[in-house]
């Protein structure tokens, strides 16, 4: 049957957890499993209070966040949210276009450089941190280590980025520490491909900077740099992997390839992992590794991983993931994880077929769970498709379902609350309960999520529905709640409270519950068929564990009440060991209902109501 479905929330069968206490750096020990909520923030955005957003402003016109902006009170606001670690997206120093001449720091060229503030994925430095950030731009590494410090006092890890597969086009390490070489230095230029450049070349042709009719650097303004032409000879292949000295203005012209022993053909110039290393663990991994020749590349971001491991990164976002081989991820992983056990390693990776390589070879512990479960749910909420399938995809990743970070928005898609994803924050409910309690994957939250920011702001380079990232902008939802540095959510709306207490109530108990690290178990097709009233945007499923037992009820529909009796199936009565009888379900999200499951003859029953776009949280 197919319909098509107006969107809501839901009904949350849940109970109480406990956490663990933070481990001190100097007695690291593995953890147990709990649930994790990542809280994304673009840094440079996070903290600015500029309300200007003209298009293509300048720092000046439009303002700039800083570290010291995630003072105390706003981390614990952050934490109290119910978040366990932050991502600070945006720190290592990349490309962009400003004057820090004063402190060393070489101008780019606006022509390789997209928008004004430039892209986080194009990295200028990796041993530093980009100058925007901070308020003394010679003091930059301090104030950043500051954060880091701040941000483990209030009881959060943090992660940042490393973006292996490449590089802005001018690189330059100003502050490697001793014997770092930079990336090309020691290249052979003359030749296509060699096992230890660090680049692949187009020998004996300069780059030429791409052309768009419809696009102007800095939006038309005039800069001694914009020439027509950039200084690189021979040209180097462009990052998303064109072979040509001119790439297309829709490649990826601002940073160029890192090579790590794949010849242009394709084939693997290193050691490949042997047989039966999918079961190994990251010691074994890391022992197999260490008396093998690699290719330059991998050491060098294995010693920038080593770098802010030591300044005590918790981790790392790897972006695009997949275009580098999973045999350097197991090499720099795996030592990664012998510095820190607990080391919270995030992947950007979008082929299916190759999440277990990714995971069990590459040791990574979380991928983006975006092509499939976050695909759908948009799906369902833009009335496109039945939540039934949700359970084909919970079903068909349940080896690996731990590792499948779950996620509605952030710096890349379009935002949850624009016109072009849910259409409203209200709509984003029911898809917020089902992608945080259907698995035990990590939750992640990007910010300004949680008060309907929808990424209405055309920035310059930046387009709307997605707050941009390559221009200097400020976030009008989230600097309502910012509250001019206050972070109490002062300028907020009603609705927008409710909105950020709904937040603040599901993923405090997601981090919580111990059920939702436990058993999972649709009940949807015990009841698509068979319960009457049972409308087409409800979805079901239970999570238990020895202690709690959970019943989740979704109502995606934003237009339909629907009134029906739930069927607990046999199978489910006879884990969750009830017998025939009466069992009291309360709500625990707004502690506002109560329900009960009936149990006859070994099959449960709960009577329902769920108006549109409305959640319960019951516990048996």
């Amino acid at each position: 049957m197919k319909a098509k479905l107006t969107i809501g929330i839901g009904l949350v069968l849940l109970a109480s957890g406990c956490g663990n206490k933070e481990e001190k750096k100097m007695e690291i020990k593995k953890e147990e499993p709990k649930k994790v909520v990542l809280y994304q923030v673009f840094t440079r955005l996070f903290g600015n209070a500029n309300e200007t957003n003209k298009p293509w402003g300048t720092i000046e016109e439009n303002g700039v966040g800083k570290f010291n902006d995630f003072t105390d009170k706003a981390l614990q606001e952050i934490k109290d949210l119910g978040v366990t670690h932050i991502w600070y997206t945006g720190v290592p120093h990349h490309a962009l276009v400003n004057d820090y001449t004063e402190f060393g720091i070489s101008n780019d060229d606006p022509e390789v450089v997209k928008g004004r503030a430039g892209s986080p994925y194009a990295v200028k430095d990796y041993y530093n941190v980009n100058p925007d950030l901070a308020v003394d731009p010679a003091k930059r590494l301090e104030e950043f280590e500051a954060l880091i410090e701040r941000t483990h006092n209030n009881g959060l890890k943090l992660i940042i980025d490393i973006v292996p597969n490449h590089i802005a086009r001018k690189y330059e390490g100003k502050t490697n520490p001793k014997g770092v070489r930079d990336f090309g230095a020691d290249d052979k230029v003359t030749v296509e491909y060699k096992r230890d450049n660090n680049f692949y070349y187009i020998p004996n042709q300069p780059f030429q900077v791409p052309i768009s009719e419809n696009y102007k650097p800095l939006g038309g303004e005039k800069n001694p740099l914009i020439d027509g032409k950039f200084d690189e000879n021979p040209a180097k292949w462009t990052g998303n992997g064109s072979r040509l000295a001119k790439p297309d203005f829709n490649d990826w012209y601002e940073t160029v390839k890192i090579n790590y022993g794949v010849k242009p053909d394709g084939s693997k110039d290193f050691p490949e992992l042997p047989a039966g290393f999918d079961k190994k663990d990251y010691k074994e991994h890391f022992a197999f590794w260490k008396d093998k020749d690699v290719p330059s590349s991998w050491k060098k971001f294995r010693d920038i991983a080593l770098y802010w491991i030591d300044k005590g990164v918790d981790g790392f976002r790897y972006d695009m993931a997949e275009m580098v081989p999973y045999e350097f991820w197991s090499y720099m992983n795996s030592a990664v994880k012998m510095k820190n056990p607990n080391a919270f390693l995030l992947a950007e990776v979008y082929n299916p077929k190759e999440y277990r390589n990714y995971i069990r070879l590459g040791k990574m512990d979380y991928l983006y769970d975006k092509v499939e479960l976050y695909d759908k749910l948009k799906e369902v909420v833009q009335g496109k498709s039945l939540p039934d399938p949700i359970s084909d995809i919970q079903k068909g990743l349940e080896d690996i379902e731990h590792h499948m970070l779950h996620f509605l928005d952030n710096h890349d898609e379009q935002r949850l609350a624009s016109p072009e994803f849910a259409g409203n924050p209200e709509k984003g409910k029911p898809l917020m309960v089902v992608s945080t309690l259907i698995s035990s994957s990590p939750t992640m939250v990007y910010f300004g999520q949680e008060v309907g920011e929808a990424g209405n702001e055309n920035g310059g380079f930046g387009t709307h529905s997605r707050t941009s990232i390559f221009d200097y902008v400020g976030v009008p939802e989230h600097q309502k709640w910012m509250n001019s540095g206050k972070f109490d959510g002062g300028r907020l709306s009603k609705e927008q409270k409710e909105l950020r207490d709904f937040y603040k109530r599901l993923l405090n108990f997601s981090i919580k519950s111990e059920a939702l690290m436990g058993k999972f178990q649709e009940i949807q097709s015990s009841n698509r068929d068979k319960t009457e009233g049972y409308d087409p945007g409800i979805y079901s499923f239970v999570r238990w564990s020895d202690n709690e037992k959970l019943l989740i009820v979704t109502n995606f529909s934003w237009l339909t009440t629907s009134s029906f009796e739930l069927k607990v199936p046999a199978d489910v009565i006879s884990k969750w060991k009830l017998k025939d009888g009466n069992y009291d379900l309360k709500d625990q999200l707004y502690n506002q209902s109560k329900v009960v499951l009936e149990v006859e003859n070994g099959v449960g029953k709960v009577k329902l109501v769920l108006k549109p776009l409305e959640s319960f949280v019951y516990q048996l």
